[in-house]
């Protein structure tokens, strides 16, 4: 039997990307994307909840969200689950479900001002720290 881990998510941008390097200077951004759930409750009143998800873009895709992507900004993202897993400071196990983005499409209108982003064909790559 085949595995399967993909996640297709739109939403806005809650933070403007973060960019950090691995020692071999690998770039890698992470940032936060918010999707609205809506739905009728049972009196037909509109309800909307919103759920936030941890993407993390590493390589050429890393570079291309951190010049172009900001707050607020509508984008398309596709990528697979990850659990990330540490140990923190007080020797408790601690755990965190991220995206590992390996698509990306924007969704906004770009300014007349700016330049077209590059293709997005490369894979992220991804380094261990």
């Amino acid at each position: 039997m085949a595995n399967l881990n993909r996640v297709q998510l739109i939403g806005r941008l809650g933070r403007d990307p973060e960019v950090r390097y691995t020692p071999n200077g690998t770039q890698v951004v992470s940032f936060s994307l918010a999707v609205d759930r809506i739905w009728k409750g049972q009196e037909g009143e509109r309800k909307q909840a919103t759920e936030w998800f941890n993407i993390e873009a590493w390589g050429h895709l890393a570079e291309i969200s951190q010049q172009y992507l900001k707050k607020g900004h509508l984008a398309y993202v596709e990528g697979e689950l990850r659990n990330d897993q540490w140990v923190d400071d007080k020797g408790e196990k601690r755990s965190r479900m991220k995206i590992h983005m390996n698509g990306l499409q924007f969704l906004e209108p770009r300014r007349q001002d700016e330049p077209p982003p590059p293709p997005m064909e490369e894979p992220a790559t991804e380094e261990p720290f």
